[in-house]
């Protein structure tokens, strides 16, 4: 039986511009593989309503889970929830439970829950809330959809609090081995050892060290057995 999907859908003029590098897709990518669930597809998104929306409802159709990262917070260009409730023809508006969350959290640190701060409670009507142990703010969960902070720290935090709610699969075991030869020289007998095994994801990656042409060879699927025969053909392919 396949696992589930999922896609990511990332969203900041931040990101896109090159100021910040991505550091939530590699994260969940590896928690997603841990816990059996295929990571299929990853956007990035501008700080665009219309762009956010249509891309929330592509990937809601197609993969049995979403997840997104950025928008969230309380300046003017953190439009990612209005979006997702666009997305959903979901009304939106502040949240009891979401507001006390946040008024507690800066009642505690004297500070005021003003104007700007009590966007953070604007939730989708329906959604459910997703903890933020970090710094208050809720995300939320709307459909298959978990619309998350971008902040890398927050960000993991709140994948933690999700994922003991998803259904997984078979986690994907990889293992890799080293070829000290160009791949023109390997790729007719790797692609002999794919179609040996095609329930196993087999990628060359290329290399130059110290003037030396290699690969690093990975081997993927869920079936160690099959896993280890294939391994071991490889190193007889390509002695160390």
């Amino acid at each position: 039986m396949s696992n589930p999907t999922a896609a990511m859908l990332v969203i900041g003029d931040e990101i896109l511009s090159g100021r910040t590098r991505d550091a939530n897709m590699h994260h969940l990518a590896r928690e997603l593989t841990r816990v059996g669930i295929d990571l299929a597809e990853v956007r990035v998104v501008h700080d665009d309503a219309a762009a956010i929306v249509a891309a929330v409802r592509a990937l809601s159709e197609a993969f049995d889970t979403v997840f997104t990262s950025g928008g969230i917070g309380p300046t003017h260009d953190d439009i990612t929830a209005e979006a997702v409730a666009r997305a959903f023809d979901t009304p939106i508006g502040i949240r009891g439970d979401a507001r006390a969350i946040l008024a507690a959290h800066y009642e505690a640190r004297g500070q005021d829950l003003n104007e700007a701060r009590l966007r953070m409670a604007r939730i989708p009507e329906g959604a459910t809330l997703i903890d933020n142990p970090i710094s208050a703010a809720p995300g939320f969960t709307l459909g298959n959809v978990h619309v998350m902070a971008g902040v890398p720290s927050i960000f993991e935090a709140m994948l933690a609090s999700v994922l003991p709610t998803l259904t997984g699969g078979a986690p994907v075991l990889s293992q890799s081995y080293e070829v000290r030869r160009g791949e023109g020289d390997i790729a007719a007998p790797l692609a002999d050892l794919a179609a040996r095994y095609p329930e196993l994801s087999i990628g060359s990656y290329p290399f130059i060290r110290e003037g030396c042409h290699g690969a690093q060879i990975v081997i993927r699927g869920q079936d160690g057995a099959r896993l280890d025969a294939a391994m071991a053909e490889l190193a007889g392919m390509f002695p160390a």
